[in-house]
């Protein structure tokens, strides 16, 4: 730290406790969506139920959305260490129960818990980090954050793997319980006891609930959508007719009650309805573009999955970086916009370059630059734009506003792949008649059966999943390029060398 940045709000060994725990919190988090997908057809093998293996998935992804804004509003009114106490221990309890789970049923059940708590994991290790630094200095440290989970990406596959080789299945979910417990310990010591100091008014139950309804029907709708029903089907009406009269419902009680889970007002205010809104399209635009990727390198460029995964490595190494090098030099300026619109135009730029290059079938070494180029803007554009939305509100409102940002990230994610997947499987059933056969079978049952197509049909698989993925990725440069614009539109905003009330 600089010799004139101001001090952290807290003594300096509770506050690296405090920094290491909220650390550690969001690795247990970032690591549970990347360790699994090794582990699943182990599961299967011993459990069975190969028919609901979605559900393990789908579980955990709608207890733990649908709960992020709700953890923070309850952490600005009792403080943020209560309820991470709450979530990691709910976590922790899940990931046991999973780890001990002798069916496809209980696992997918224990799942729905352990969602329960990684819902708080996120939300409350970035808002943490406002209770403990100030905005002006806090770009440094999200960025450690952002460093964090791009490690994880990497590191949990290759571990899952390891783990479930060398152990059981089961310790992938075991893994949790040693990081989780350090987490609670350096929370617990390092964490100020903080809440509220407004008389605690009834907490809006109902518009939970209704917001929950909301994101769980929406969130059905995409992850069913296109495969158990077709997206122009009864059912996928009947989904998305609940999901927007629950959200229209919960819109109204949101102007009513007394403690609204999500204060409707904090969207007059252009710098944070703009910055959630840039939140969403930004994980929209990279998830949908990447989400595929390894399939295409796969599919159409022919390498092993080993090989495939490597060619995600200049992302995560530009990640790492930008968000910590990007971090400091904002930390110096108090200013952050410049280095967000440069974000956004680099991550635009390199999802345009994917896309040509799919088109063109560029050799391996073309996608390693525009993969480095994408891991350098979402490094520097992703704890910039935490810090942006964080420094637009209250302190008192900092954990339901950073619960907002991460639920609107969290369904971007989810409408950017539904959207990919959907660009997809309408590439290749285009396909599919021409060539004479299922290339959806095909994609679900990967390379052994690719490997057995006729040339004809292997050469019409490369051309389908091509032209696919070049979709995909000019849908994302299109999302990305319109968040740019939001942002040239943003008001420029000092950043604060204080914190509220601290």
């Amino acid at each position: 730290m600089s010799a004139d940045s101001p001090a952290p709000a807290v003594p300096p060994r509770e506050f690296r406790l405090a920094m290491t725990g909220a650390l550690l919190a969001l690795l247990l988090a970032a690591l549970d969506q990347n360790i699994l997908n090794t582990a699943l057809p182990r599961m299967v093998g011993e459990l069975g139920g190969m028919a609901h293996i979605s559900w393990v998935v789908t579980a955990f992804m709608l207890t733990s959305t649908t709960t992020t804004p709700l953890y923070g509003k309850l952490s600005d009114l009792f403080g943020r260490r209560r309820l991470f106490f709450v979530a990691i221990t709910l976590f922790l309890g899940g990931s046991l129960l999973c780890g001990l789970a002798q069916t496809m049923g209980q696992l997918i059940g224990f799942r729905a818990l352990q969602g329960l708590g990684a819902g708080g994991l996120m939300v409350l290790a970035q808002a943490a980090v406002g209770d403990i630094v100030a905005p002006r200095e806090r770009p440094r440290y999200q960025g450690l954050f952002t460093g964090t989970f791009a490690l994880a990406s990497v590191a949990g596959p290759l571990l899952g793997g390891v783990i479930t080789e060398s152990l059981s299945w089961r310790w992938v979910f075991y893994v949790n319980l040693p990081i989780g417990l350090l987490a609670l310990v350096m929370i617990g010591l390092g964490l100020p006891t903080r809440q509220s100091t407004r008389a605690v008014r009834p907490i809006d139950f109902p518009g939970a609930v209704l917001l929950g309804g909301a994101t769980a029907a929406l969130l059905l709708l995409l992850a069913w959508g296109g495969h158990e029903f077709p997206w122009a089907s009864l059912q996928a009406v009947v989904l998305g007719g609940v999901a927007a009269g629950l959200l229209a419902l919960f819109l109204w009680r949101e102007t009513r009650a007394p403690e609204p889970l999500i204060r409707l007002a904090l969207f007059r205010n252009r710098v944070y309805a703009r910055g959630v809104a840039v939140g969403g399209m930004m994980t929209f635009a990279m998830l949908g573009s990447t989400v595929f990727l390894p399939l295409y390198f796969q599919v159409v460029l022919g390498m092993e999955p080993s090989h495939a995964g490597f060619m995600m490595l200049p992302q995560v190494v530009g990640m790492v970086l930008t968000s910590v090098i990007g971090g400091r030099i904002v930390a110096r300026r108090g200013r952050n916009k410049p280095f967000l619109l440069a974000a956004l135009a680099l991550e635009a730029v390199a999802l345009a370059s994917l896309a040509l290059f799919a088109w063109l079938a560029a050799p391996p070494v073309a996608f390693l630059f525009s993969m480095g180029a994408l891991g350098l803007g979402m490094g520097m554009g992703m704890p910039n734009l935490t810090v942006t939305v964080q420094n637009a509100v209250a302190h008192r409102e900092l954990g339901a506003a950073t619960g907002a940002m991460t639920f609107v990230r969290s369904l971007g994610a989810a409408i950017g792949v539904a959207s990919s997947g959907a660009i997809m499987a309408g590439r290749l059933a285009a396909q599919s008649g021409a060539a004479g056969v299922d290339f959806g079978v095909l994609a679900q049952h990967g390379m052994q059966a690719a490997a057995m197509l006729a040339p004809d049909q292997a050469a019409a698989l490369s051309t389908a999943y091509r032209a696919a993925l070049t979709g995909s990725f000019l849908l994302s440069g299109v999302v990305m390029t319109l968040a740019f614009l939001l942002v040239l539109g943003m008001p420029q905003m000092t950043l604060r060398s204080h914190i509220e009330g601290g």
